[in-house]
């Protein structure tokens, strides 16, 4: 497996996580109940219970969240309820949740949402929950870090774009070689 996959993999799993986090905020009690009931050996996973305060909203420390619980509030219910489906697939194909199979039935799992063959899924459809995540884990990767993706501009630093520079020079307009110059200036940083 190349080392982009598994960087990939990594950080969709952390994303999707995460997110879950906070759309599942509300949700955890209920679903909590219900795994616990038809897995007993089940518990809620330590994480959960990580989070910080951001606006009067919990939120784990990554993008999705953030956007969950500012601009995105919207969708919390189609995260809740796509996780929940998410882990229901999971448990039924594989009889363990997402966060807990091998990398290689992850894999599996998100081709089959991709390709919206997982069961499991009424709303939203596999497809839909798979393209909104892989949407909005791009957002956060290329998006200005002040959004709360984007660390260290490691999005930026992948394509080579120089952020917002205050001055480019016209030898820097003109050429065709990538922008190196340091540093890579963000929203933030104009502030």
């Amino acid at each position: 497996m190349k080392k982009q996959d598994v960087a990939r993999r990594e950080f969709l799993t952390g994303a999707a996580l995460g997110a879950g986090v906070v759309a599942g905020a509300r949700l955890l009690p209920e679903v909590a109940a219900q795994t616990q009931a038809q897995h007993p050996a089940a518990a809620v996973p330590a994480h959960a219970h990580m989070h910080m305060e951001v606006d009067g909203h919990r939120a784990f420390l990554n993008y999705i969240d953030l956007a969950l619980a500012g601009a995105y509030a919207d969708l919390q219910n189609f995260y809740r309820r796509g996780l929940a489906q998410l882990d229901a697939y999971c448990r039924t194909t594989h009889g363990e949740p997402f966060a807990k199979l091998e990398a290689t039935r992850q894999d599996e799992v998100i081709k089959a949402l991709e390709e919206d063959k997982a069961g499991e899924f009424s709303w939203p459809t596999a497809q839909a929950f798979f393209n909104t995540v892989r949407t909005h884990t791009m957002e956060g990767m290329f998006a200005d870090p002040i959004y709360g993706g984007n660390k260290e501009f490691a999005g930026w630093r992948l394509i080579g774009f120089p952020g917002g520079q205050p001055l480019f020079t016209p030898e820097d307009l003109e050429s065709t070689q990538a922008f190196t110059r340091e540093p890579i200036v963000g929203l933030q940083g104009r502030a």
